[in-house]
């Protein structure tokens, strides 16, 4: 929605518009004729077909002065149920993503913070952490309860909810790189962002752990080893 709503509209938007149009209605079919005709080999041409299409889908989104994060998010919904049947596949393009091309990601985000910035304003990184923190638990921790989490689980759920490092910094950079935001408010944005990364897992680790689901999952692991050991010997004698 932020590619949309930001993008200029121009000729460029509607050749990117219905290029992903295009593309996306026909992209399950040839996804699933490609995967069959050529997956399985060893020189891994399912990876480099779904990285042509990021990368090409990106670059139309960049030409276009859109978001070039924006073509991923739709060819990832799209092919959900197709690539996401081959688990490895997915483990290979995962560790490909987070080892290699997120990094550099985060340190081209980072490298735009301002730490005097921080410091010359630390009300408003405090305001922008507590209203994001806020509205997440307002919207989170009611629709907990109502499906039946008791209250430690459904603050355990909804403070690891409050998390939204990846797309927070994303659309804070869409706004500094147009120009809707100066780089203070950007150093501000990112650090909430990070803040609400860390201080919800910290504080529900250290006050709302359901041990109690841990406890029972390790007592019905014990008991099904248990159960392996004792019918291993009839097993064993016919019985």
């Amino acid at each position: 929605m932020l590619g949309l709503i930001f993008a200029p509209f121009t000729l460029k938007t509607l050749v990117f518009v219905g290029a992903c149009v295009a593309i996306l209605i026909f992209l399950p079919w040839l996804t699933a004729q490609f995967f069959r005709l050529y997956g399985g080999r060893p020189s891994e041409l399912e990876t480099k077909y779904l990285l042509l299409l990021l990368f090409g889908l990106g670059g139309l989104a960049g030409w276009a002065d859109s978001e070039a994060v924006l073509p991923a998010y739709l060819i990832g919904m799209i092919l959900a149920g197709s690539v996401g049947k081959d688990h490895i596949l997915i483990r290979r393009l995962r560790t490909l993503c987070f080892g290699f091309l997120t990094p550099f990601y985060f340190i081209r985000a980072g490298s735009f913070v301002s730490v005097p910035a921080l410091f010359a304003a630390p009300t408003a990184f405090f305001v922008m952490l507590a209203v994001k923190l806020g509205t997440k638990i307002a919207g989170v921790y009611p629709v907990a309860r109502v499906f039946g989490s008791p209250h430690q689980e459904g603050m355990y759920t909804t403070l690891l909810m409050s998390t939204g490092l990846t797309f927070g910094t994303i659309s804070s950079l869409f706004g500094l790189s147009h120009g809707i935001i100066d780089q203070a408010q950007y150093s501000g944005l990112v650090a909430a962002v990070i803040g609400s990364a860390v201080v919800p897992t910290l504080i529900a680790n250290a006050f709302y752990l359901p041990r109690h689901l841990l406890l029972d999952g390790q007592n019905e692991t014990e008991r099904q080893g248990i159960v392996s050991g004792a019918t291993a010997p009839r097993k064993v004698l016919g019985g």
